[in-house]
């Protein structure tokens, strides 16, 4: 009982691999079931998305549309190259992870960053 079974290593990696792809169909097995009983997921809606997502986009563009002939500030800001369907995309997207507030400035990044500030140090961007 002290000498092993076989010593060929064709079959002790048959072996091995047969278990190994058995515990993996087994887990994934598991992770179907998870999915199939989870009580934390939201239900699914047959049209790929609530309506209430693209009323909510589409009451954002007119909100912007109407008010991007009032003040200067705006229209600047729209003439700077962010145009009304771009705020509207980046306000749609803020709401899709939860956020009920409402955006009130848009900005572009910084130009002159400490990334860029390194990039153009080190040589490895030129302007």
């Amino acid at each position: 009982m002290g000498h092993p079974v076989t010593t060929n290593p064709l079959i002790i990696m048959t072996i091995n691999m047969t278990v190994v792809f058995f515990v993996l169909v087994a887990l994934s097995g598991l992770i179907h079931l998870i999915h199939m009983v989870d009580p934390t997921k939201e239900p699914e809606v047959a049209d790929g998305g609530s309506g209430d997502e693209s009323a909510e986009s589409a009451a954002i563009i007119a909100k912007l549309k109407e008010n991007s002939a009032a003040p200067a500030e705006e229209v600047s800001q729209v003439e700077e190259g962010i145009s009304p369907e771009v705020i509207a995309a980046i306000s749609a997207a803020i709401s899709a992870y939860g956020f009920s507030g409402q955006v009130k400035a848009v900005r572009i990044a910084n130009r002159n960053s400490g990334w860029r500030r390194n990039a153009l140090d080190n040589g490895i961007i030129q302007v």
